[in-house]
């Protein structure tokens, strides 16, 4: 009796909306060379660290450049939970439209601090879901604000963000010490905030609009 066929290898198609993007990163960063200060002061990359990151503002965004931290929080899964981080949580600031936390793993999200003195995102257009543009080296991602963290400290992204921009993501020896640029679209909206092709359908209009002045 013959054997049956082997089974095709199941491969993982990679989806549209982690493609290249059609504004470069040059682009984004030629927009965000100069810093108006919108923050009353300064955050620090770290704790322990010095206080030497401002958010700047523009018409149409606000940004930062720090590190990247690895936010694992949210739903639990392979990678991120109370094995594999000592800080897990199970909750993020921001749900989805059906009530659960948000999934680290999967979508590609910034955190940003906590409403303080220093600086409150709400003031400026920003909630959860709005969208973000994340560079690092030559690379662009998109993707949405999904969560808050300490209020003293800025420069963090979820699993996915930092495993799409080629950052190590493990939450215990990833991230990247420098170079990386968050900027966040005021007054923008990807929905639902789960759905990361619309973050990238939307990212990219902002951004085209954005390095064309508006």
């Amino acid at each position: 009796m013959a054997l049956p066929a082997a089974a095709a290898p199941q491969t993982r198609a990679e989806p549209a909306a982690w493609r290249a993007t059609s504004v470069s990163a040059a682009e984004l960063l030629a927009e965000v060379r100069d810093c108006a200060p919108v923050s009353q002061g300064r955050y620090r990359k770290d704790h322990g660290s010095s206080a030497t990151v401002p958010v700047c503002g523009t018409h149409d965004a606000v940004f930062w450049k720090a590190d990247m931290d690895i936010d694992c929080d949210g739903r639990p899964g392979r990678h991120c939970n109370v094995l594999n981080d000592p800080y897990f949580s199970a909750a993020t600031a921001f749900a989805q439209s059906d009530g659960r936390p948000l999934s680290s793993e999967d979508l590609p999200f910034v955190v940003v601090p906590a409403p303080s003195a220093v600086w409150d995102y709400r003031a400026h257009d920003v909630r959860g879901g709005s969208v973000v543009a994340v560079v690092y080296q030559d690379r662009v991602q998109y993707g949405v604000v999904g969560d808050t963290g300490p209020a003293d400290v800025i420069g963090e992204a979820s699993y996915a963000m930092a495993e799409a921009l080629g950052i190590n993501p493990d939450p215990r020896s990833g991230g990247a010490p420098s170079g990386v640029t968050y900027i966040v679209f005021k007054d923008s909206r990807a929905t639902p905030i789960e759905d990361h092709r619309a973050a990238v359908t939307e990212g990219e209009r902002l951004a085209r609009q954005f390095v064309n002045g508006g």
